[in-house]
């Protein structure tokens, strides 16, 4: 909030040439204090009336309002019988347009004040930030799979479980799709047959998982851990898996169509049958690789490294003319 210079009567007289500085009604005016609950707060009338203007706090600010805001206290605050102790969010919400409260200030009280003062944008901005901290665990997970068959299709679509260990854990046919498992340790699970497209999986720790006819296509692998894993004939076309490690996985069949795998430390995978067909294979580590019946057909092979090939890559696998 700008601050309110003030011009004391000793510096005023000892500059004769200088003029009285008064403060003009509408100048007086811009600047509105308000009792909240016994909490006092300061701002200005474009900050109550531009952000949200068919709130309750613009139309009682409103240049144009017919009647008075509200009864004064003895400073001369306007009085707002409310709970002073959320005013503070809403007041920052109306100036930069973002929510910010510590730890100790209650979103659902933030809510319930909004839908008062009818601030729909706040409310809004509140169930996105509610929806993004709402996570399982890996006991909820767990309870979850103990009470169902492998062969039953759990709906874990879109759900947020970033950072949880889910290692070792049977997680057949579940639908992960749109799913944050970003820095998940997924080690040494059972993965076979989900449906992880467009998932989030950066820095996810998937070692020695079995990915077996997974579909991840589009899905983010960035800097992932996917050393020693089963991922036969998984589909990840057009899944971004720059920087990921993958030394020593079985990829026999895989489909890695248009993905992106600059930099990927792919050092003795097992490729065979594996479509590669435009992918981003830039500085890849493919030493020891298995390759045979690959498709290599438009990839990019700049500085790949293709030293000590378990079998040799015939000229029409990567279609050079």
């Amino acid at each position: 909030m700008e601050a309110i210079e003030t011009v004391s009567s000793s510096e005023m007289s000892s500059n004769p040439s200088s003029p009285p500085v008064t403060a003009t009604a509408p100048e007086c005016a811009k600047w509105i204090t308000l009792n909240v609950g016994g909490k006092i707060f300061n701002t200005t009338r474009l900050t109550l009336t531009n952000r949200e203007p068919n709130s309750m706090l613009a139309r009682m600010f409103a240049e144009d309002a017919q009647m008075n805001p509200s009864e004064r206290d003895a400073q001369g605050a306007y009085l707002i019988d409310r709970n002073g102790h959320y005013f503070r969010p809403i007041l920052d919400y109306l100036r930069h347009g973002r929510v910010v409260h510590d730890k100790h200030v209650s979103l659902q009280g933030i809510i319930e004040e909004a839908k008062y003062y009818g601030l729909d944008g706040l409310i809004e901005q509140i169930h996105i930030i509610q929806e993004a901290d709402v996570k399982l665990t890996r006991l909820d997970v767990i309870r979850t799979l103990i009470t169902s068959s492998h062969t039953t299709e759990l709906r874990f679509q879109g759900v947020h479980l970033s950072g949880i260990n889910l290692s070792k854990l049977d997680l057949r046919n579940i639908n992960f799709k749109y799913a944050c498992l970003s820095h998940c340790d997924l080690s040494y699970a059972d993965l076979s047959y989900c449906v992880l497209e467009r998932a989030n999986l950066r820095h996810a720790n998937l070692e020695g998982a079995k990915l077996h006819s997974v579909l991840a296509s589009c899905a983010d692998l960035e800097s992932a851990s996917l050393v020693c894993c089963d991922m036969t004939r998984c589909s990840l076309e057009s899944a971004n898996m720059k920087g990921a490690t993958l030394e020593g996985s079985v990829m026999e069949g895989v489909s890695l169509r248009v993905a992106n795998l600059k930099n990927a430390n792919m050092r003795n995978c097992v490729l065979n049958d594996a479509d590669m067909a435009g992918a981003n294979l830039e500085a890849c580590d493919l030493t020891g690789c298995n390759l045979k019946g690959a498709n290599l057909r438009c990839a990019n092979l700049k500085d790949a490294q293709l030293e000590l090939m378990v079998t040799p890559v015939h000229m029409a696998q990567i279609d050079i003319y």
